[in-house]
């Protein structure tokens, strides 16, 4: 049983060592992607859950990015400048205020994320089908562990 957990460690390490490195390119080709667009990265995580969860406050949105909620509130600013983003009163309580995705804003996220698939399939396109399949139902199911509260 000891040999079990030691060798379970060592996977573990590597694991946690490979993770950190893919999440430092993806973020490292984000930015590079990034660059060609006038939005920022604070910026494209908030387009992106708005893109993917629909109109929210504020306050849904600095929660969900962990951000302070006067950064979020200066995000959405630019955002609405650059006319990504537009602020809707609350037909049912017009007391709240939701940050809606404009068109351009759907337009940009959309070319973004189309962009980094791009770069993913690249990155895979020496996997074989059946490493491909493997792969990526063992990430969907990482996924799916990591969500877990």
């Amino acid at each position: 049983m000891t040999e079990k957990v030691t060798a379970n460690l060592e996977e573990i390490h590597h694991m946690e060592k490979d993770l950190r490195y893919i999440a430092a390119i993806i973020k490292q080709q984000g930015r590079k992607i990034l660059s060609n667009y006038t939005i920022t990265p604070p910026q494209f995580v908030a387009l992106q859950w708005l893109f993917e969860h629909g109109d929210m406050t504020i306050g849904d949105l600095s929660n969900r990015m962990f951000l302070a909620f006067s950064t979020t509130t200066d995000l959405v600013d630019r955002m609405e400048k650059n006319e990504l983003v537009k602020r809707v009163r609350d037909e049912k309580d017009r007391r709240v205020v939701r940050i809606h995705l404009l068109a351009e804003g759907e337009r940009v996220i959309e070319e973004v994320i189309d962009k980094r698939r791009e770069y993913l399939q690249d990155v895979v396109k020496d996997f074989n089908p059946k490493e491909l399949s493997t792969f990526t139902e063992l990430l969907s199911k990482l996924h799916v562990e990591m969500s877990k509260d």
